[in-house]
């Protein structure tokens, strides 16, 4: 490596290694989402599967409690400290395909300054892990193209399996390595090679805890996550987001350096045959799917994470190595120059709203009812209603709402989803004691009241309205009710509806 190789690396690992700690200083100070709770008490039961998703998210939090604590920070640090190795297979990914420490270093920077990184790693959702396992599917499937020994498919099937255990879209992998394997030439007689085989048994057997969970329950979460989409349900508004939520989650200038490297990997032949098919079929394999989704059903924007190490692979290629006519090249030379900047600010602006709402005047955002600002004072009320009036546990209708509790409420008190009971099949049923005496019901107010908990208690008694705030700002504003005299089972234990 010479001179200005290993100052390049130098300098890519010293800009990671900044915007790894800004993260963790950002993940001390943000409350936790209500998904990261939920996922929090998952990993307090750790299982082979769960209701809504594969376990890694689960086995994440829990390395990252096992060091730090059940704190935020520690929910949410080896997620963020896995932006390391994810860096690493993202830059080594580069230098095999493209080649040269500065397209390899520009993938691995425009990776991290993505808000789909930098927040997508920060709150922990099953994305996270995603993303990362993703990162080394594609530098596993480099390796292989670089060396030509069938060894390295094994470590192809150990990062596919891992991503499978983090969520089920990664089963796309699969057909994009066919369509790879199929496209290009010198490619083919891997098909006659047992290595590619033996790399998808690798990849079944590390995913084979999550199938035989959902042979034991019905196969709910098979049936949950792969019917979302129903053909019947033709609803193409949804495809109007799509663009604009990954303008967003890329940040802008990322997003056009990728859309430009994307169309020069086509139209321009920017790299090696088999280089450039393998970041199109890695990239447009799952994008196809996701816009076929959205002609049936909303695509939430994180669900793109295993389609961005061949966008910033993409996005390095358009800044680095394509020959541009003077207008683009201006155009990749001012988006390669502020897409890092660009990225950096938006995350850091977007950490102060959500802690602050400072940015829009108070007034409220997307982040207003996702991050638990305000929880902590919540739950300080909660408590004090419980131990004043002796409720044994705390009731509450969704699982967000649910985690929360769990996470704010000192440790040990009885918290429980009243419904959804699939939601928490792992965990062990709450003491039979613990319901039959007093009862509190936590739930955002509600004009029209809980007839259901009319019909299930003797008694039902409003005992306080408690705010959630950020600022002066009202988040929401919860009912606290006392539940005396249980007809019945108190939890209702309706089977969920992917089983009837």
């Amino acid at each position: 490596m010479g001179g200005a190789d290993a100052r390049i690396v130098r300098n890519t690992a010293l800009v990671i290694l900044a915007l790894v700690a800004l993260r963790l200083v950002a993940a001390a100070v943000t409350p936790i989402t209500f998904d990261e709770a939920y996922y929090w008490m998952w990993s307090r039961n750790l299982a082979g599967g769960y209701y809504d998703h594969p376990p890694m998210v689960a086995y994440v939090i829990r390395a990252g409690t096992m060091i730090a604590g059940d704190t935020e920070l520690g929910v949410r640090l080896v997620s963020i400290l896995l932006a390391l190795p994810m860096s690493y297979a993202i830059y080594r990914s580069a230098a095999i395909l493209f080649g040269g420490a500065r397209v390899a270093a520009t993938s691995a920077i425009l990776l991290n300054v993505t808000l789909l990184a930098s927040v997508g790693t920060l709150i922990v959702t099953p994305d996270a892990p995603l993303l990362v396992a993703s990162s080394f599917v594609l530098f596993f499937l480099a390796k292989v193209l670089e060396t030509g020994r069938g060894a390295w498919w094994l470590a192809v099937g150990v990062a596919v399996g891992a991503a499978l255990l983090s969520k089920y879209t990664a089963m796309f992998f699969g057909a994009a390595i066919l369509i790879w394997l199929a496209s290009v030439p010198k490619l083919r007689p891997w098909f006659l090679s047992p290595w590619p085989y033996l790399g998808g048994l690798v990849a079944l057997a590390l995913f084979s805890p999550v199938i035989l969970w959902n042979a034991d329950h019905q196969w709910v979460s098979f049936a949950k996550q792969l019917g979302r989409a129903k053909i019947e349900d033709f609803r193409p508004v949804f495809i109007a987001e799509l663009i604009p939520t990954q303008i967003a989650f890329a940040t802008p200038l990322v997003f056009i350096l990728g859309a430009m490297g994307l169309h020069a990997l086509t139209w321009h032949r920017a790299g090696a045959l088999a280089s450039r098919v393998l970041i199109e079929t890695m990239f447009w394999t799952i994008v196809v799917y996701f816009v076929w989704h959205s002609l049936h059903a909303r695509v939430e924007a994180n669900w793109f994470a295993p389609v961005y190490p061949p966008f910033v692979l993409a996005a390095a290629a358009a800044g680095n190595l394509v020959q541009w006519k003077p207008r683009t090249r201006r155009l990749a030379d001012f988006c390669l120059r502020w897409a890092a900047p660009t990225g950096i600010v938006m995350f850091a602006a977007l950490i102060v709203q959500a802690n602050t709402g400072w940015l829009s005047g108070y007034r409220r955002d997307a982040t207003v009812r996702s991050v638990g600002v305000g929880w902590r004072e919540l739950a300080a009320g909660i408590e004090a209603e419980r131990a004043r009036n002796g409720a044994t546990c705390v009731l509450a209708p969704d699982y967000g709402t649910t985690g929360w509790l769990a996470f704010y409420l000192p440790r040990g008190t009885c918290v429980v989803q009243q419904n959804q009971r699939i939601r928490w099949v792992n965990m062990p049923e709450p003491d039979p004691r613990l319901l039959a005496g007093k009862l509190l019901y936590v739930d955002e107010l509600r004009g029209e009241g809980h007839s259901a908990l009319n019909d299930l208690f003797a008694k039902v008694t409003q005992i306080a309205q408690l705010q959630r705030k950020r600022g002066p700002l009202v988040i929401e504003t919860y009912g606290i009710d006392l539940l005396e005299g249980a007809r019945g089972d108190v939890l209702d234990r309706s089977p969920p509806p992917e089983t009837r």
